[in-house]
Parts: structure tokens; sequence; C-alpha cells
């Protein structure tokens, strides 16, 4: 349909994209049919024959599509660095992450919750074996194997949960307490190309060009991400 633009996006571009495919739509651009999973989901959907115009993965994950033939090389585009932070029940005393040792003393003394698949997952599953805390993490952590981990703050399951910023602001009820070290984490940085399958390319481009535009910059801010 030529009004209409799929996409599959990360997770961690859903509050962005919810305010800027309205404005989009409002200055007269197609409708943007969004659905949301961590990239190693979206590329398992994708493997299955699940099409789309365009996705919004990491930068790895694009660049090896693109690499392939399934993204046009000449659409892709950087949006976004997002930082892996944490988060816990608002009202709660917020507790020390500055830095690593103080990172490591909360993570030991509270239930965390992070996931299974995301990129703040795999992240934080080999920063918590850097730190030589795995097993008791694991130990009493809640691995969810998508979605937002935050949620499990509020069912009582967790006292912390770990995912990138833009993923913890999502869930109503919760408090950002931080980005975790930056000494610990290199952001990641999620980028958009148009599926070479496409069959609405001129729209599809015209959404890219939007969402990577100076236009766009607030909206991605806002959302705890870095334009």
């Amino acid at each position: 349909m030529a009004n209409v633009v799929r996409v599959l996006s990360t997770l961690a571009l859903k509050g962005a994209i919810g305010n800027l495919a309205t404005r989009f739509e409002a200055e007269g651009g197609a409708r943007i049919d969004a659905d949301f999973a961590p990239t190693l989901a979206l590329l398992e959907r994708m493997r299955c024959g699940e099409g789309a115009d365009v996705v919004i993965l990491t930068k790895e994950a694009l660049d090896d599509l693109a690499a392939k033939g399934i993204v046009a090389a000449g659409s892709c585009a950087d949006l976004a660095r997002s930082l892996v932070g944490l988060a816990v029940k608002a009202g709660v005393a917020l507790p020390d992450i500055a830095t690593p040792e103080a990172l490591r003393t909360t993570l030991l003394g509270g239930r965390v919750a992070y996931s299974r698949i995301g990129a703040s997952g795999i992240f934080f599953v080999q920063l918590i074996e850097r730190l030589g805390i795995a097993n008791e993490i694991n130990a009493r952590a809640t691995i969810i194997p998508s979605g937002f981990t935050a949620e499990r703050l509020i069912t009582g399951e967790a006292d912390l949960a770990v995912q990138q910023i833009s993923e913890l602001k999502l869930v109503p009820g919760v408090e950002i307490v931080g980005s975790l070290p930056r000494e610990l984490q290199v952001p990641a940085v999620f980028s958009a190309g148009r599926l070479a399958a496409s069959n609405n390319m001129v729209q599809s481009d015209r959404l890219l060009k939007y969402l990577a535009s100076p236009e766009a910059a607030p909206a991605l801010r806002e959302s705890g991400l870095e334009p």
C-alpha cells in the first residue's frame, strides 16, 4: 500500500518512533505501521519470512543485512546512540552506581531484572562476568525473554531494572537512577535502513530522511537517546 510504511524497530526506539510517526504523518508522510522487539528477535522474524519496508536495528545488525543485500546500503542512516541504565521503583531511595565498585555493590544488594536477547541484556551478561558476580546476580535475577525490564519493578519481582535508558523511560511508576558508569560500556548505535524488497521505496526513503534529520533530534533526545 502506497500510503503505509511497515517498520520493524528495536524496542529502544519505541518512544521516539511513536512521537515522530505522528509528526511525519501530520506533515503529509505515509502512515507508519510499526512493530517493536529486540534486534535478535526481529532478525529471526525476518529470517522466517516477515516483510517490512524499514528496519531499525543495532548498527552491527543493519550493516550485516546491507552487506548481504537485504537492506539497500545507500539507504542506511545512523539515528542515535544509547546507554544502558538502571531504574528502581518510584519512591525508593536511589542506589549509588557512580563508579564500577559502587555499581557492583548495588547489584549484589538487590534482585535484578534484565533482558535475555536485547542489546542491553547481552551487554549486562558480559558486564557481570567482568565484575565477577555473575553467579550471585543470576541466582536471584529475573531474566525476561523480551519487553521492558522495569515492569518487574512494579510487580515486585525485582528491585533493580537494567535496560537501555530509552526503554526504562517507557514504564510509568519507576525512576531512572542513571546510566551505568561510562567506563564500563560502549554506547549502542541504532541505525535504520530500507529493505531492498520494500514495496514502498519512495515513502520509506522519505521516512528515513526524516528520522535522521535535525528535526527529529529533540524527540530522540527526549526519549533518552543521543542523536
